[in-house]
């Protein structure tokens, strides 16, 4: 199973390698991206931010939820793409709940280190992340391991990357 993650301004290409699932994590108030050709596409509206803030969306334990279920839908035959505006935080934390999602309690710190080397920049939504970590009851794990990698490098925008999961 091959998953792309990407920021918006690398979309178009990334859609050349003919994802059967795309997953479209913006802000509210941002235009959906339009994707061709693709089978199933997911938006989801919330802002990168930990929590609540005033004027801001965070995400919600529904939004996980709902990233959780559309996952479950994919097979693994044709890559899924994972991409919000930069290519660092959302996306990365969706890529991490994906690769855990997929394999049992235990793998949380090689998935970690697996997003770490693929993407220096990779800070994934510690809110996602854990909201992830509850609804999939990895009591922590989660929340630890990427704990344990850091900060990514300072970046403006992320670049575009695949994780085998």
């Amino acid at each position: 199973m091959k998953l792309i993650v990407c920021p918006l301004s690398q979309l178009e290409q990334a859609l050349a390698s003919t994802p059967s699932h795309v997953l479209s994590l913006i802000s509210p108030g941002a235009e959906a991206p339009v994707c061709p050709g693709t089978a199933k596409h997911l938006i989801l509206r919330f802002n990168d931010i930990n929590g609540p803030a005033e004027g801001l969306t965070p995400a919600m334990p529904a939004d996980i939820e709902t990233l959780i279920a559309f996952t479950r839908d994919w097979q693994g035959l044709a890559p899924m793409l994972a991409h919000c505006w930069a290519g660092i935080s959302r996306s990365t934390a969706a890529a991490y709940i994906i690769a855990c999602l997929r394999h049992p309690p235990g793998h949380e710190p090689f998935f970690a280190e697996q997003l770490r080397h693929a993407a220096p920049e990779a800070t994934p939504n510690p809110r996602m992340v854990a909201l992830a970590d509850t609804i999939l009851g990895r009591e922590g794990r989660m929340i630890s391991a990427i704990a344990a990698i850091g900060r990514g490098r300072e970046a403006g925008q992320g670049v575009s990357f695949s994780l085998k999961i």
